[in-house]
């Protein structure tokens, strides 16, 4: 089945009691047993429950996984994926990646003994050079945020091969509909929910798919023990959204594709990173991976003075945190989403005080182009 139509119906038929088209939210946090030593499947709302088992069900399912598990956030579903490792372990990472991973990383598992490196994973001799006898695994974004710098899914999958090592992948920035990891040789594919999947900026969370069942069992277990599950009430905005996902995303990408094309001939801006542009890097990989280019867009000004005053002035589109809900929604990302990140480290990969991120939501382009148009004008 195309995924459109599955996006389309999720949760659909789930309910074999009242047949129900939209699942019902399961809004209790424990379940009656019908006699000692006997059980509905369901025992506490922390270990499972029904609304956020056809949430975990369903992604599962999108991402060509073994098993699905959701949380209270993307961060939530990331630690649930570094238990998995134990102090000694080393970790190979992309620089330009998520400010809260890397504070994760650093400021939490750091201490505990949990060790990182954070390489160009454009570059394969980069990977390879980081590679030591301690490293378990690599982890990769492509595109990057905010850069949208390109990894080469299966090449890196081969170098995890050839090394025994897990392959983890945080697909928030493309969503299922335009990629999938796992069929690229991923072990564990990981979301912020928030992001393109809820698609409404009106729930947080995180999922988690497994590409095998006993790495899903090995994940279940911590995501039990540790109880940072998403609730109920969560689990049925994230389904819900979810239904859209397809025609939010096409929508959006065409917008980004317009919106980035005159950026390029913004007199106030001096680069634009957006994949569809033909000169951007990887592009072409890319496309082998993926089906669009997604709907993200950085740009650099040529004068960071101007920052402050841009993101005073923007009015249809908003200066706040997050991507990948309908609203257009623009960050700077040296002082929020990677903030956590070292000056030399940020300025290495290009998040610098001159890069903006625009999430290009799915409202009227010319509406949006007009509203940057007026931003960016020269006083």
């Amino acid at each position: 089945m195309h995924i459109e139509s599955l996006l389309a119906q999720a949760g659909n038929g789930k309910d074999q009691v009242t047949g129900a088209v939209s699942f019902p939210v399961y809004q209790t946090a424990t379940f009656r047993h019908p006699a000692l030593g006997e059980s509905t499947g369901y025992d506490y709302s922390r270990s499972g429950n029904p609304t956020r088992q056809v949430l975990e069900d369903l992604i599962a399912n999108l991402e060509g996984g073994a098993r699905g598990l959701a949380f209270a956030s993307g961060l939530a579903a990331i630690t649930n994926v570094l238990s998995l490792f134990r102090p000694g372990d080393h970790l190979v990472l992309c620089q330009d990646l998520y400010g809260g991973t890397y504070r994760l990383l650093e400021q939490v598992y750091g201490p505990w003994g949990l060790t990182a490196s954070y390489v160009d994973t454009s570059d394969l001799e980069q990977v390879y050079g980081a590679i030591t006898s301690q490293t378990k695994a690599i982890f990769i974004e492509t595109p990057t945020n905010p850069t949208m710098r390109i990894t080469d899914l299966s090449a890196v999958s081969q170098i995890c091969r050839e090394r025994d090592l897990l392959l983890i992948v945080d697909n928030t920035f493309m969503s299922p509909y335009l990629q999938q990891p796992i069929a690229l040789g991923a072990h564990i594919v990981v979301h912020s929910g928030t992001k393109y999947l809820g698609g409404h900026n009106d729930v947080v969370a995180g999922l988690v798919v497994a590409a095998t069942e006993d790495i899903g069992e090995r994940l279940a277990f911590h995501q039990n023990a540790s109880g940072a599950v998403l609730a109920p009430w969560d689990a049925w905005l994230l389904v819900r959204g979810i239904k859209t996902l397809g025609l939010r995303l096409d929508r959006a990408q065409e917008n980004a594709a317009t919106i980035a094309r005159w950026l390029e001939t913004h007199p106030a801006v001096e680069g634009v990173d957006f994949i569809g542009l033909e000169n951007h890097p990887g592009r072409e990989v890319h496309f082998r991976q993926a089906k669009g280019p997604g709907a993200m867009i950085s740009f650099r000004v040529k004068d960071p003075a101007i920052i402050a005053r841009v993101l005073q002035r923007i009015q249809l589109i908003s200066f706040a945190e997050s991507l990948g809900g309908v609203e257009s929604l623009l960050t700077f990302p040296a002082r929020q989403t990677h903030g956590d990140i070292p000056l030399e480290i940020r300025e290495r990969c290009g998040v610098t005080d001159s890069l903006l991120r625009l999430s290009v939501g799915i409202e009227n382009v010319q509406d949006l182009i007009a509203d940057l148009d007026q931003a960016l004008a020269f006083e």
